[in-house]
C-alpha cells in the first residue's frame, strides 16, 4: 500500500484576486510561501520518501520549500499541471460572467464552462493514472504530491467514484496549501481523511 499526501500549493495573487489559473504561472506571494513554510513544518515528521509536483510554478516552489526542509528533492510531473481553463484564465468570476454568461452559468451548476482548454473528464484521464503510477514506483512508502485544486477534485472524485461535478458540488474545495491523505492499493484509490 502506498500513502500519498495530496497537496495543494501555496496562495498566488491571483488566488488571493480570485482568478482562474489553469495553466497559467504565477508564483507564489508572501503569504503563499509563509503557507508553504508551515506545510513544510507539519510535514517534518512524517516519513516521506519522495516529493513530487506540477510543473507549474506556484506547485513547484511549494514543493521546493516542502521538500528542502524533508532533505528531498522535488521531480515534476507534467500530468499534475492543473486545468487548462482556456480563454477563462486570469479573469475573475464578475469578468467571466459578464464575457461568457452562458459557460459560467453551466459552471455554477457544477458542468464543464469553458468552451476551449480542457475538460474536467480530460483532467481526470491524466491525474490519475499518473498517481497510481507515482504509487507504483513507491509501494509501501509515503509520497508527497503537490499539485492544484483541480486534480486534487479530480482525485476525490476518482475515489469517490463520483464525477468532477459532484465532487466541487459536495464541497470538495481544497484551501492554498491545505493536503487530503490517500492510500493506493490493488490499484484503487482511496481516501483516508
Amino acid at each position: 500500500m502506498t500513502t500519498i499526501l495530496l497537496a495543494r500549493h501555496g496562495e498566488t495573487d491571483w488566488n488571493r484576486d480570485n482568478r482562474f489559473q489553469g495553466h497559467a504561472d504565477p508564483r507564489l506571494n508572501a503569504l503563499g510561501r509563509a503557507q508553504a513554510r508551515e506545510l513544510a513544518e507539519r510535514l517534518a515528521a512524517e516519513q516521506i520518501a519522495a516529493v513530487f509536483a506540477s510543473p507549474l510554478r506556484r506547485a513547484r516552489e511549494t514543493a521546493e520549500i516542502v521538500a528542502g526542509r524533508l532533505g528531498l528533492a522535488v521531480a515534476l510531473v507534467e500530468a499534475l499541471r492543473e486545468v487548462d481553463v482556456g480563454s477563462w484564465s486570469g479573469l475573475t468570476a464578475d469578468e467571466i460572467a459578464e464575457r461568457f454568461p452562458d459557460g459560467y452559468g453551466r459552471w455554477l451548476e457544477y458542468a464543464h464552462g469553458w468552451d476551449d482548454g480542457e475538460s474536467y473528464e480530460e483532467l481526470a484521464e491524466r491525474v490519475v493514472p499518473a498517481l497510481y503510477a507515482l504509487a507504483e514506483r513507491h509501494e509501501d512508502e509515503v509520497i508527497l504530491v503537490v499539485t492544484h485544486g483541480g486534480p486534487i477534485r479530480a482525485a476525490h472524485a476518482h475515489a469517490a467514484g463520483t464525477s468532477h461535478g459532484e465532487a466541487r458540488r459536495r464541497g470538495t474545495l481544497v484551501d492554498n496549501c491545505a493536503f487530503a491523505t490517500f492510500t493506493v492499493q490493488d490499484r484503487r484509490l482511496r481516501r483516508l481523511d
